[in-house]
C-alpha cells in the first residue's frame, strides 16, 4: 500500500494490487470509503451513497459500472483530477434530471444528491475541491418528482411460487440450488431488505422458546429478531452441510449466504446485495415474468398479508418498521385494484375474448 499526504486533511490511497481498471494507479485519487462513515448515518445509507456515485461516474466519467467488492474498491481509489471535472452543478443539475426521466422518486432523487454533495463536500475538506465549487453543488436542487419510491411491482402468490421454483432451476450446481433456495425463500417469506440477508451471520440463527428465529440487523443500526418458517429452516438445514462440511458447524461469524466459485464449490466470503439482486433478477427473467427488484418481494409480502386479513400491527413487526404508521403508509402506497373500469364494461355487456396477457 502507498500512501501520499499533502494536507492533514487528505485521504488518499493507491494499492497497485487492487487497482480499477480504469483508473490511472499514478494519480492523485480519493478514498470515500474511508472518509464517508462520519458523515451517513448506516452502512444502508454508505452502501446507496457507493451506488449514486458509481451510477454518476458512468455517465458523466464514461466508466464502467462496478458491483460488490470491485465497487467498494474503486470508492477507495476515486480519481481526484476526474472528480474535479465532473463534480460541478450543471452536471449534477443535468444528471438529476436524467434521473428523474427514468421514474425515479422523491426520494431516490434526493438520496442521489446527498450522495454526490457529500463527496464533493469531503473533497474540500480534505483540500481536493474548491469551497466555492463544493458550495455551488449544493445549491441544486432536485426536480420535482412524485413522493416517495418508484411504485415497483406487487406480485402474486403464483408469481412468487414461480420465482422461487426459477431459482432453484437455474442453478447449474447442487450447491448453487441449495444456496438460491436459501435466498429466495427468506426474500418471499420473511421480508427482509437485501442487505439484510447479505450481513446475516450464522451465529444470527438461535432457537428461542422452541422456535428457530433470525437476529436480523436492520436499518439505522437496528436489531429484530424474525421467526423462521419451516421452509425456509430446511433450507438453511441443507444449505449448512455444504457451508459446513469438513466442520460440526459454520464459524458463527461467517456470511449466512456465500458466493459459489464456477467450479460450486462454496467461497468464504458472503454473498454481496448485489449478488442477491442478481439471482433475484435471473429468476425473475427465467419464470417469464419481467423485471422484478429484491425490494419488489418484501413489498409483495407485505401486500400478501395485507389482502389476507393479517393485522396491521404483525406485519408492521416482520418488516420491522418504527411503527405503525409507517407501515400504513407503506402499504396505502402498494397499487390497490381500481376496478370501476372493469364494471363499466360488464354493464356495458362487452366481451373479453381475448388473452393479450399470456401471450
Amino acid at each position: 500500500m502507498t500512501t501520499k499526504r499533502t494536507s492533514p486533511n487528505s485521504l488518499i490511497a493507491v494499492d497497485d494490487t487492487h487497482a480499477i481498471t480504469d483508473f490511472d494507479p499514478n494519480a492523485l485519487v480519493f478514498n470515500f470509503a474511508m472518509a464517508l462513515p462520519g458523515k451517513a448515518s448506516s452502512r444502508h445509507t454508505e452502501r446507496a451513497y457507493f451506488r449514486w456515485v458509481d451510477e454518476y461516474l458512468v455517465t458523466t466519467a464514461k466508466m464502467k459500472p462496478t458491483v460488490g467488492i470491485d465497487r467498494h474498491r474503486r470508492m477507495m481509489l476515486l480519481p481526484v483530477p476526474v472528480l474535479r471535472t465532473i463534480l460541478t452543478a450543471p452536471q449534477l443539475r443535468a444528471w438529476l434530471g436524467m434521473l428523474q426521466r427514468k421514474g425515479h422518486g422523491k426520494q431516490g432523487l434526493d438520496q442521489a444528491r446527498a450522495a454526490i454533495v457529500t463527496l464533493a463536500d469531503l473533497l474540500a475538506e480534505a483540500g481536493w475541491m474548491d469551497d466555492t465549487q463544493s458550495a455551488a453543488l449544493s445549491r441544486v436542487s432536485p426536480p420535482k418528482a412524485e413522493e416517495g419510491q418508484r411504485a415497483g411491482r406487487w406480485l402474486s402468490i403464483e408469481q412468487l411460487h414461480l420465482l422461487m421454483n426459477a431459482a432453484r432451476q437455474m442453478a447449474v450446481t447442487e450447491n448453487q440450488r441449495l444456496r438460491n433456495s436459501v435466498v429466495m425463500t427468506v426474500l418471499c417469506t420473511m421480508a427482509l431488505r437485501r442487505d439484510e440477508l447479505s450481513q446475516a451471520r450464522w451465529g444470527d440463527l438461535s432457537l428461542q422458546n422452541n422456535r428457530v428465529v433470525l437476529r436480523v440487523h436492520g436499518k439505522g443500526k437496528k436489531g429484530a429478531y424474525v421467526d423462521m418458517p419451516r421452509p425456509v429452516v430446511e433450507a438453511v438445514h441443507a444449505w449448512r452441510a455444504v457451508v459446513a462440511a469438513d466442520s460440526l458447524a459454520p464459524s458463527p461469524e461467517s456470511p449466512l449466504v456465500r458466493r459459489l466459485w464456477k467450479n460450486g464449490h462454496v467461497s468464504r466470503y458472503g454473498l454481496s446485495d448485489d449478488g442477491i439482486w442478481r439471482i433475484v433478477g435471473a429468476a425473475a427473467e427465467k419464470a417469464g415474468i419481467g423485471h422484478v427488484a429484491p425490494h419488489d418481494l418484501r413489498r409483495s409480502v407485505a401486500g400478501a398479508l395485507n389482502e389476507s386479513g393479517v393485522p396491521i400491527d404483525k406485519i408492521s413487526r416482520l418488516l420491522r418498521h418504527s411503527n405503525v404508521a409507517v407501515t400504513e403508509r407503506y402499504i396505502n402506497r402498494l397499487p390497490k385494484a381500481n376496478e370501476g373500469a372493469l364494471l363499466m364494461s360488464d354493464l356495458l355487456g362487452l366481451e373479453d375474448t381475448s388473452d393479450l396477457w399470456n401471450g
